[in-house]
């Protein structure tokens, strides 16, 4: 059974997100720290795509506004989500250390 939101990517011609599932691809190697280190990059890659984007823009390129408001979203949310990821993972560090043994 398909998402209702899977459908969304083909209105616009606006491309589908990036995949930041939780889980680790195939040949992500470390466990834990390959599965951040791989969300991360996807997060800098975004990042680094809307910078180039809104450049291009600046300069009077062939970017249009829509696209580069598109590109620059879909790194807010990417950066976003990766902060909650990050507020998870220091509150469970901090309820583990506040465990007896």
């Amino acid at each position: 059974m398909s998402s209702p939101i899977s459908g969304l990517g083909a209105i616009g011609n606006i491309s589908a997100l990036p995949n930041l599932s939780p889980v680790a691809p195939a040949d992500a190697g470390g466990g834990f720290s390959g599965v951040l280190s791989n969300a991360l990059l996807q997060v800098n890659q975004l990042s680094g795509g809307a910078e180039q984007q809104i450049g291009s823009l600046l300069k009077g390129g062939s970017a249009d506004m829509s696209t580069v408001m598109i590109a620059v979203e879909k790194a807010d949310v990417a950066f976003q989500l990766m902060m909650q990821v990050r507020n998870k993972i220091v509150s469970a560090y901090q309820d583990i250390e506040k465990m007896q043994f």
